[in-house]
This record gives structure tokens, C-alpha cells and sequence, in this order.
């Protein structure tokens, strides 16, 4: 065992020799409490909330530690505005109001960043050998990624309204040009408006939808 895996062992044990989960509120607070936002009220969200937000999502699982996923953080109205030709008419208003607005995307050359993220393999032939291998691999774990940002956007105390009506071919277009990067989905950051959400809608039960084998 070398000294970095060495270094690794002994923080896992320091942090499991803290509270190892979250109480009710905790919980509340990250899904049973949380709602997708439709409104939002003016209170801007500083760079430094943005930043730790992605220092947490950076941390989550990924296959092979390959981090596809590339965010362009919509602030001014300017921006926003050229998102606006590829909203649906229902998001319209939701988007352009929202202090934040994050376009998620997933890049599809991910791989050419292996030998840094993922420096003890040469894993970059897991991929360049299949492009419908590399291509699930950066949407499946772009899209884990977007929802890590979405628990952590809500553990540091800011609403999410995550969406999907939008043209896909004109934001990448317009933010990704020239790019290996295409969109995935677009979320809304901000504090939320309660008046605006919308009556919770049902959930299945466990018996509906889980197996236990």
C-alpha cells in the first residue's frame, strides 16, 4: 500500500467516525420536502455557492472516475436570453426569471481526460474502441452527476427546477459549438418561489415498483 492509499484508508475511517447519516430534516430537506421550482424570487446566488456546489458534485461516483459532465452557469439576463429560441413555451418564464440558470452537459471525448482522472489504468481504450460505449457512458454519468448538483444545490440551501422541453440541437449550437459537448438537461438555481409550485403529484409505493430477490 502506497502512502496516497494509505492517506485515502485513514480519511474514510475519519469520516465514519462521524455521524454517519442525516436525520429527518436532513432528509426533508434533500427529497421529501424538496420541490422542483416554477417561480423564483430575486435574491441573487453569489459565484462562491456555485463553486461549492460543483466541489461536491466533483466528488460523487462516476464510471471509472471519467466526470463527463460540463456545466455553463446562465447568470445575466443577456445570456439567459439566448436560451430563450430553444425553450418550450411552457419554460419560458421559469428559465428567464431563475437567478441561475445551469446548462448540463455531457462531454463525448470524456475520455480523452482519463489518463488524469484515472491515472493507474490506461482506461482510455475502454472507449475509444466502442463511440456507442463512450456515448452511454457520458450521458448515463452526466446525468448521475446533474443530480448530484441537484442534492447539492438543496444541501446548500438554494430550490432546483430541473427541465427538459427545450431543442437540444440549438443549445448545443449556441453554447457548445466546436465543441465534443451536448446537452443533457437544463435546471433552474435559485430560491424558489412557494406560491408558484405546483400540488405534489402521486409516487408509487415500494410493492409497486421494487423486488426484493
Amino acid at each position: 500500500m502506497d502512502n496516497d492509499d494509505l492517506k485515502a484508508q485513514q480519511a474514510i475511517i475519519a469520516m465514519r467516525s462521524r455521524v454517519q447519516k442525516l436525520d429527518n430534516n436532513g432528509i426533508d430537506l434533500l427529497f421529501r420536502e424538496a420541490r422542483s421550482h416554477n417561480g423564483w424570487d430575486d435574491r441573487p446566488v453569489p459565484d462562491d455557492t456555485l463553486r461549492a456546489i460543483f466541489d461536491a458534485v466533483k466528488m460523487g461516483p462516476t464510471s471509472a472516475n471519467c466526470s463527463p459532465l460540463r456545466i455553463v452557469f446562465l447568470r445575466s439576463t443577456e445570456a439567459k436570453v439566448r436560451l430563450k429560441p430553444a425553450l418550450s413555451k411552457g419554460n419560458l418564464d421559469k428559465t428567464l426569471t431563475a437567478p441561475v440558470v445551469a446548462i448540463l452537459g455531457y462531454d463525448t471525448h470524456f475520455y480523452d481526460h482519463m489518463k488524469y482522472l484515472f491515472p493507474h489504468v490506461d482506461a482510455k481504450p475502454w472507449f475509444t474502441s466502442s463511440e456507442a460505449l463512450a456515448l452511454e457512458t457520458a450521458f448515463r454519468n452526466s446525468t448521475l452527476q446533474g443530480a448530484y448538483l441537484m442534492l447539492a444545490a438543496r444541501a446548500m440551501g438554494l430550490d432546483t427546477g430541473p427541465m427538459s422541453g427545450f431543442d437540444s440541437a440549438k443549445v448545443n449550437a449556441e453554447f457548445f459549438a466546436g465543441t465534443a459537448t451536448k446537452t443533457n438537461f437544463i435546471c433552474g438555481l435559485g430560491y424558489g418561489d412557494p406560491a408558484k409550485v405546483m400540488k405534489r403529484h402521486p409516487r408509487f409505493k415500494f410493492e409497486d415498483v421494487c423486488q426484493l430477490l
